[in-house]
């Protein structure tokens, strides 16, 4: 009973984060693209967020691996469970799908506002990992532990560039209202959602990779993802 608590845990974990990962670089083409067309010249700013594009793309290889590694596919979760999902869809009454680029390429409002949730979120991201590297149940599993100290040293990085173009342009940090709904998102997943699907015995399981479509244009590993996938085995 005990074993099988802790490997439903840690699919039910790993599951969410696969899917945050693979959700959280596909939805920065688009910052990229936002940023690229409102300041084609900040060559620092457009660097320090393809980074942050090329480490979320590293943890979903890793996380990929992972499973691979356990021989079992990550469970077919939606949006419901993203987190920057959730705080697009409160914050800017739309999905990340439905989002306007244009529109926020067009607003600095709509730009510090961007800037500001996607600080939240990975600062979020920081703090969950921290609390997950002290998890008896996570840190058994030698690889997954491995993985986690992996991202937290990537994460600080990630909300640095959203942070410095607000200092930069004299923008306000997070209002209460943002800083509330990242409660309200981090608390929905965590005493709801993610017991829900615990207990979910009919969950279904993914029959192909989140990036199975991407794999021809992506290409091979980089550098630094090829020693990240050494690292995990």
């Amino acid at each position: 009973m005990v074993a099988w608590f802790a490997r439903r845990y840690l699919d039910v974990l790993g599951s969410i984060y696969i899917y945050n990962e693979h959700r959280g670089y596909t939805a920065i083409d688009r910052v990229l693209e936002a940023v690229r067309m409102k300041y084609p010249d900040d060559r620092t700013l457009i660097a320090a967020i393809a980074q942050h594009r090329a480490d979320e793309r590293k943890h979903y290889v890793m996380f990929r691996r992972w499973f691979e590694l356990r021989g079992v596919m990550p469970f077919a979760l939606d949006r419901a469970f993203g987190h920057i999902d959730r705080f697009i869809e409160l914050v800017f009454r739309k999905s990340i799908d439905e989002l306007d680029t244009q529109a926020v390429v067009d607003s600095d409002e709509l730009f510090e506002k961007l800037c500001r949730v996607i600080s939240l979120t990975e600062r979020r991201g920081h703090r969950t990992v921290q609390a997950l590297l002290r998890n008896p149940i996570v840190l058994k599993d030698s690889v997954l532990t491995r993985i986690f100290r992996i991202i937290l040293e990537d994460e600080p990085s990630h909300w640095a560039p959203y942070e410095g173009w607000l200092g930069e342009h004299g923008r306000v940090r997070p209002a209460r209202r943002e800083r509330l709904v990242d409660r309200i998102v981090h608390s929905e997943l965590l005493l709801f959602k993610l017991p829900l699907v615990f207990l979910n015995p009919r969950l279904d399981r993914r029959a192909r990779w989140a990036d199975a479509a991407e794999e021809s244009t992506e290409g091979p590993p980089r550098p630094s993802q090829r020693r990240c996938l050494e690292a995990v085995g």
